[in-house]
């Protein structure tokens, strides 16, 4: 099982906090860290001192890890431009010495756009964006070097693109596509994607979608064209403590922060607690899991997994990038 961890610094947290935190996950063992693409906190949280760009802060902590693999989870295609975008991330990928991995979804926060003056679409114009921007920046990255690249799309349209700079992985970066969606998601992720992650959800519905996600990869033809089964993951929202009175301190912060805890199933308790609902998404064929922690600035909860949880799920040398 790869064990990363998940922020949210659109709740409040400068890149100095952010690098303090991912050092540690990297001192810790952790295979990765994803933040989220945010530019506005949620509910009641005020956000100070106020957003940081996901790219932005994905590139400096590429050049300040070494080991640690990083990620923008999900990239919203609102927010930039497929190729910009593609460009961005080869350049990142380079930066880190291949070790970036992008996530894109729809997007669906309203007000962060109002606030920013982001245009915000249908739902459905913008999974027509998501499948035009998935097409576009995959191509681009398999594009051979002397080649050219074009797209004539609904929303976008590439003209002879000499599709670079090209990522130090190859074919290209792992692409995740996630979400609840019943139809088009899975479809998307098994078009697209080498991972499917699901979201805001508990052990059973994954379960359900992980199902989906595999009978639309049939229909696709995924095997028959030779591409590998996609990596399935869950994020799970995580209040940890070394007592349950400890962990139940973090889940009122937890509480107070986070919007989606109706529609998901957090873990509050001990680390054996977090151990254990690790093995179940495991047992529903998981092998990757986003511990979602909503306050950076609670260095002791990351070291308290890396140091209770991270060895029984995921021992020495089994959490690389896989």
């Amino acid at each position: 099982m790869q064990v990363w961890v998940f922020t949210e610094p659109h709740r409040g947290a400068d890149y100095d906090a952010q690098l303090r935190f991912a050092r540690l996950a990297e001192e810790c063992g952790f295979a990765g860290l994803v933040r989220a693409d945010h530019y506005q906190a949620m509910g009641g949280a005020g956000g100070l001192p106020g957003p940081s760009d996901a790219w932005v802060t994905v590139a400096g902590l590429s050049r300040e890890t070494t080991r640690l693999r990083l990620g923008v989870q999900m990239s919203t295609v609102t927010f930039r431009l497929p190729g910009p975008l593609a460009i961005t991330v080869a350049q990142v990928d380079q930066m880190s010495g291949g070790r970036v991995e992008l996530g894109v979804g729809a997007g669906w926060y309203e007000r962060e756009h109002r606030s920013y003056g982001i245009p915000f679409p249908p739902a459905t114009e913008r999974f027509d964006q998501l499948a035009e921007q998935l097409e576009i920046i995959t191509g681009l990255w398999q594009t051979p070097v002397g080649s050219r690249f074009s797209h004539h799309g609904k929303h976008y349209e590439l003209v002879d693109s000499p599709a670079l700079p090209k990522p130090v992985q190859r074919p290209r970066p792992p692409v995740i596509v996630g979400g609840r969606g019943r139809r088009r998601t899975p479809e998307l992720a098994a078009r697209y994607a080498d991972e499917f992650n699901a979201v805001f959800v508990s052990i059973a519905e994954a379960a359900g979608q992980f199902r989906r996600v595999a009978e639309a990869a049939q229909r696709v033809g995924r095997a028959a064209a030779g591409r590998p089964p996609l990596r399935l993951s869950l994020g799970l929202l995580v209040a940890c403590g070394r007592t349950e009175a400890e962990a139940r301190r973090r889940a009122e912060t937890m509480y107070e922060q986070n919007t989606a805890l109706p529609q998901e199933d957090p873990v509050i308790g001990t680390p054996d607690r977090v151990v254990d609902r690790i093995g179940q998404l495991a047992g529903i064929g998981g092998g990757r899991v986003y511990l979602r922690l909503t306050e950076l600035a609670d260095l002791d909860h990351l070291a308290l997994l890396g140091e209770r949880v991270l060895p029984q799920v995921a021992p020495p040398g089994g959490t690389g990038s896989g």
